[in-house]
């Protein structure tokens, strides 16, 4: 039989008829809208043939379980929404926070299930911010949850942390000017460990992942060689925010979802004049001795990522990744008009849609919705830019909606024992 016949045989087993049609006739240049339930088809289900599954590879159902570990200043915000609106269309289960913890797990405690609103338990996905403890996410979270996180360049995340939490890290407000420049020619100067956020002045990656921000590399190189090791027993991809694209259709792959599953408004982005245009050589290297711990988990983790993309066909993921841009532009001027901008919040009209605002010296932007929309579609795009806060509170509302009853919210523990990083035996590993 011919390779084309071939293809085609395979994709029949999970395309319906229609969309064999939509095949015959091109699909692979056509945009869609298709509305089902509050979902918006804006591409086809369909992906291109150069890229086919592996041969006597049965086709898989999409995986409904994740815990994303959403990392800060990593666009992990935008990854979240994405889960958010996966969950929504498939009436998954969204593990929110207890109203005392406000839109994050109890950050920067170590996680614990205590801390998840009992109105979404037991859960299906979980997306907002948390410090990571194996034992605890794994006691809430089903059996077969994938777990995926993502990094970010230590020097460009450093930049966005010192610049979003200048007025919340004590270490970057005694830094005179508010000058990213001081700080770093000089740490030690303004640090000072266990302070209240003080793990936004110093390796936040490792923190986040549940590791110890204090330990050095350069002292201690079996620390992050553990921390890696615990990494990888745990998460079966870790996305690189440099490589936004490419890690959406890693992911994508790896839960066997569909391309319009990943497809994506940019979330939680400072304006131009919040940040810096480029971070100077000089700036980078100190940031990346400051953060030793974030660079080499950050290294590890590209140098792994570009041998996973190298597995599935470079070719391949990067015309998925050119096709889900495509996608993306499409999309974004079917909900925000022909010239979709990020707008600063108080130009926002749409107060569902308004970003919060870390301080007046840092400006978060958003979209905006045109004016004198409505229906199925305007829900969906609205959806697509909804902020954090806005979506996890209009989910758990939903949700709580959903038991039909007014659960009594379960108590939270006061001031948990810290509990350090154990040595864990190496086991299976799992955009």
């Amino acid at each position: 039989m011919p390779p084309i016949l071939q293809r085609l045989q395979q994709a029949t087993k999970m395309m319906s008829r229609r969309k064999i049609l939509l095949l015959v006739l091109g699909c692979s240049t056509l945009s869609l809208l298709i509305h089902q339930g509050a979902q918006l088809s804006w591409y086809p289900k369909l992906f291109p043939l150069s890229c086919p599954p592996l041969q006597d590879s049965p086709p898989r159902p999409k995986h409904m379980t994740v815990a994303f570990l959403k990392t800060h200043k990593t666009a992990g915000t935008t990854v979240q929404n994405i889960l958010f609106r996966f969950a929504e269309r498939h009436n998954l289960t969204v593990a929110l926070p207890h109203p005392s913890c406000e839109h994050q797990f109890c950050y920067p405690r170590n996680f614990s299930a205590h801390f998840v609103h009992p109105a979404t338990r037991p859960p299906h996905v979980l997306a907002s911010h948390l410090r990571f403890d194996r034992a605890e996410l794994q006691r809430l979270m089903p059996p077969g949850t994938v777990y995926v996180t993502i990094l970010r360049e230590p020097a460009a995340m450093f930049e966005s942390l010192f610049s979003y939490y200048n007025q919340y890290c004590p270490a970057f407000r005694r830094v005179p000017n508010a000058s990213l420049e001081a700080f770093l020619r000089a740490p030690e100067a303004y640090y000072r460990a266990g302070e209240h956020f003080a793990m936004f002045a110093h390796n936040t990656l490792a923190y986040d992942l549940g590791g110890d921000n204090e330990r050095s590399p350069r002292d201690d190189a079996a620390y992050l060689a553990g921390l890696i090791r615990q990494v990888e027993e745990v998460f079966s991809l870790v996305m690189i925010a440099e490589y936004f694209d490419e890690s959406l259709v890693l992911l994508r792959r790896l839960l066997a979802w569909d391309l319009d599953d990943v497809l994506y408004a940019r979330l939680n982005a400072r304006a131009a004049s919040s940040r810096l245009a480029a971070i100077p050589a000089t700036l980078a290297r100190a940031a990346r001795t400051w953060n030793a711990l974030d660079a080499g988990l950050y290294d590890h983790f590209n140098a792994t990522f570009w041998r996973r993309v190298a597995r599935a066909g470079r070719a391949c993921v990067e015309r998925e990744a050119r096709e889900l841009r495509e996608a993306r532009e499409r999309l974004l001027r079917r909900c925000f008009g022909d010239d979709p901008v990020l707008r600063p919040a108080a130009q926002i009209r749409t107060k569902q849609l308004q970003p919060w605002q870390p301080s007046r010296k840092v400006d978060i932007m958003g979209y905006d919705l045109p004016s004198g929309r409505a229906g199925p579609a305007t829900e969906a795009c609205l959806k697509l830019a909804m902020p954090e806060v806005q979506y996890s509170s209009y989910l758990l509302r939903k949700q709580k909606r959903r038991g039909g009853v007014r659960l009594r919210p379960e108590p939270v523990l006061d001031n948990p024992p810290p509990r350090p990083i154990r040595a864990l035996p190496r086991g299976h590993l799992g955009h």
